[in-house]
């Protein structure tokens, strides 16, 4: 069903600076593939963006963030007026999302030898787990794991250092990420099946009343339409996955 034209509410709420202010989540590797030459981010995430400024009518301003913590602690700052990020629990507190548009999966590395086979496995004593913080799927985790011990760290990259280097038992991240990884690690293997599949979505402070029931209207239009999975297919991305109606 076709999303209704923006109402004199959202327009105000979402274009209050005279543009859409986009926030984007650049260490989504899948979302954000390359940078234009103006240096903006390029790829699923600000192709979105530039469709949701395109229905209201004006320009588009791209705010970079370095991660999802970053992104979400802005909220509450005006620095954005959109952002496209996660959906957790968590950050719901402060930001109202739309359904996800897209999904992906996480699951665990294990190194050789690891007598873990299953990712039920992996919830036990004496598991360390390292795991990005404060990204989606480490925020699942915080809410889930009951026994194992969850080993954080800043940045993507620092997460496979501390588990090569501290030889903890399991890593974990986006299935993508870890088809890279597990290159790196002879013997090490990816745990069948996924713990969480990662929702991202569009958010707005929850100030914007108006403007969340639109914004979720347009990404159910954008799923159904087929133009989600263009944008996938126009970037190359693989292990993306179009989500469900909402």
């Amino acid at each position: 069903m076709p999303a209704p034209a923006p109402s004199p509410a959202v327009l105000a709420e979402l274009t209050s600076a005279g543009a859409l202010r986009a926030a984007i989540n650049m260490s989504n590797f899948l979302l954000v593939t390359g940078k234009a030459a103006t240096g903006d981010p390029e790829g699923v995430s600000p192709d979105v963006a530039a469709e949701i400024a395109r229905r209201l009518g004006v320009p588009l301003k791209l705010v970079p963030f370095p991660n999802p913590g970053a992104l979400a602690d802005a909220a509450e700052t005006g620095a954005w007026d959109i952002g496209n990020i996660g959906a957790e629990p968590q950050r719901a507190r402060i930001i109202s999302f739309t359904a996800a548009y897209c999904e992906i999966q996480a699951t665990y590395l294990v190194p050789a030898g690891s007598p873990i086979k299953t990712i039920a496995d992996v919830d036990c004593p004496g598991v360390r787990i390292s795991v990005t913080g404060r990204s989606a799927y480490g925020l699942w985790l915080e809410n889930n794991i009951k026994q194992a011990t969850l080993a954080r760290t800043d940045t993507i990259d620092s997460s496979f250092e501390k588990f090569r280097d501290q030889k903890l038992e399991a890593l974990a991240g986006l299935k993508p990420r870890l088809i890279d990884d597990v290159t790196k690690l002879p013997g090490a293997r990816i745990l069948d099946g996924r713990f969480s599949a990662v929702q991202q979505a569009v958010g707005t402070p929850r100030k914007n009343t108006a403007a969340a029931p639109w914004l979720a209207a347009v990404i159910e239009e954008l799923k159904e339409s087929g133009h989600i999975a263009r944008l996938i297919a126009k970037h190359q991305v693989e292990g993306l996955s179009v989500a469900p109606p909402a």
